[in-house]
């Protein structure tokens, strides 16, 4: 797990889990308040329910501090997931259409294999998954066939900068990072923001993901190891 994914984790889990403490949440939108102190003093968390949890977990979502995230929501249950469904349609804050939301309620029990992984165990914690795309993006600059960039078409030495690479299959689009971030962002109707989430590459035109550039790039300039190890090509054992 990379640091982002870490701190953003740790972030989230404790503002949900301690709502009627959390400074994300404004005095003005809490629904969860305490009703009494502990022995040293502080406020005593609140009994949770499913319902609860869930409104706080809406709530959360559109707060300035995570409404940018690049957050995955997964539910493996059924029940959980109508009843957030049923939350989300009462809810007079609708949630970002850039919330990208999963269901895994696991294998068909008729047909159900125990080699079949679903749930948690399906989630990724590695970067198997970027394989093809680090692949690309190492060949590209290995081979240094960086060219223009893609926004500004102005040159990239090899080497000089940070160039981001288009995570679209058979697209080989570099450009400047700020190049990159300033072409995504050009249609936000806020004009203050200066981090992107999503958009599209100007030369294949394919919907691209900001986390998944920066993963790359990140793996790129500090995770060598890592790149490495993905990339490593097991050797077939000979018989003698």
């Amino acid at each position: 797990m990379n640091l982002l994914n870490h701190t953003l984790t740790k972030n989230n889990r404790w503002a949900l889990t301690n709502p009627h403490l959390s400074l994300h949440i404004p005095s003005t939108s809490r629904i969860t308040v305490s009703n009494g102190v502990k022995k040293n003093g502080r406020p005593r968390r609140p009994r949770a329910s499913l319902s609860s949890i869930l409104s706080n977990l809406q709530l959360l979502l559109g707060v300035p501090s995570f409404r940018r995230w690049p957050l995955t929501l997964h539910f493996f249950a059924k029940d959980v997931h109508k009843a957030w469904v049923s939350s989300s349609t009462k809810s007079t804050e609708p949630l970002r259409n850039t919330l990208n939301i999963v269901t895994d309620f696991g294998p068909d029990p008729a047909a159900s294999s125990d080699d079949v992984a679903w749930g948690i165990h399906a989630l990724p914690v590695d970067y198997t998954h970027m394989k093809p795309y680090i692949e690309k993006a190492q060949s590209v600059i290995a081979f240094e066939r960086e060219g223009s960039c893609v926004v500004c078409k102005e040159a990239l030495p090899h080497g000089q900068g940070l160039h981001a690479v288009c995570p679209n299959e058979s697209c080989e689009a570099v450009g400047h990072l700020s190049c990159w971030s300033r072409h995504m962002l050009h249609h936000e109707e806020d004009r203050e923001v200066v981090v992107p989430i999503q958009g599209r590459c100007p030369q294949c035109g394919g919907h691209i993901q900001w986390v998944d550039m920066m993963k790359e790039l990140s793996l790129r300039e500090r995770g060598a190891k890592e790149v490495e190890a993905l990339l490593k090509v097991k050797k077939r054992r000979t018989k003698t």
